[in-house]
């Protein structure tokens, strides 16, 4: 339908496309988030999700600014929660998520990348978080997932600037996984999905469970909860079925 503004399709086995499709620059208000709902509530059994986009030079370009110009601070919260909600989402590491960045990541659409479990940026693409130049703070994840992903210093120094990261600097600094060259993002990020979703996905999970309490926990805690993700592997049967398809050489069949 042409009012649809986030469209889903499905990319081989277990891999799934949300696409971002509100031009002029995909704005983030309530209609892309809404539609993000509604296509991950339609993936719900997928291994890989991709968000990618087909307006030409955008991936997002943050909230509506004309929307938001016309509402006070509680109706502003309301509308970060709302976006957080689905970034999160995203997040959850009940599934690996790909942002596949052509063109502009600015504001809430570098929140959006940010969110994703990995980034694929292609040469054409810039990032930023610009809201101090509207007299605001990144508020959808923007100030906590920045400094995770590239350290204090070079996020304070993307934030309190509000300058545009070119994609070859944001790949040196780790703010994008892969680098690739320009209008083959989506390409790429589902040349990496179908990496993805031949492993175990428990596993995976897994992984992504213990990297993000590396953040968290003091180091000897993060080796007892390590220790704790893998003995659950060998209770749900994943590491023997592993196990046993490679001395069999033959394909595992995970979960």
């Amino acid at each position: 339908m042409s009012d649809t503004v986030v469209a889903r399709r499905s990319a081989g086995a277990g891999i799934e496309v949300c696409t971002l499709k509100r031009p002029p620059a995909n704005a983030l208000g309530l209609p892309i988030i809404e539609g993000l709902h509604a296509a991950l509530d339609e993936a719900a059994g997928a291994k890989v999700v991709v968000v990618s986009s087909e307006v030409p030079g955008f991936f997002a370009a943050g909230a509506d600014i004309k929307h938001m110009s016309a509402v006070d601070a509680k109706s502003f919260t309301e509308y970060g929660d709302q976006l957080r909600g689905v970034l999160d989402r995203l997040a959850a590491p009940d599934r690996i998520t790909i942002a596949a960045v052509d063109g502009l990541a600015l504001g809430g659409g570098l929140e959006l990348a940010m969110a994703c479990s990995l980034r694929v940026g292609s040469a054409s693409a810039r990032f930023g978080l610009p809201e101090v130049k509207l007299g605001l703070i990144p508020g959808a994840g923007g100030t906590q997932r920045l400094p995770r992903l590239v350290g204090r210093g070079r996020a304070l120094d993307i934030m309190l600037t509000g300058r545009q990261v070119p994609a070859e600097e944001a790949h040196a600094m780790g703010l994008i996984d892969r680098l690739v060259p320009a209008g083959t993002a989506e390409k790429a990020a589902l040349e990496l999905a179908g990496e993805l979703a031949g492993a175990s996905l428990p596993a995976q999970q897994a992984v992504i469970r213990t990297v993000d309490a590396a953040f968290d926990l003091p180091l000897e805690q993060g080796f007892r909860f390590e220790v704790e993700q893998e003995q659950e592997l060998f209770e749900a049967g994943e590491a023997q079925e592993g196990l046993t398809a490679f001395l069999e050489k033959r394909p595992p069949r995970f979960a």
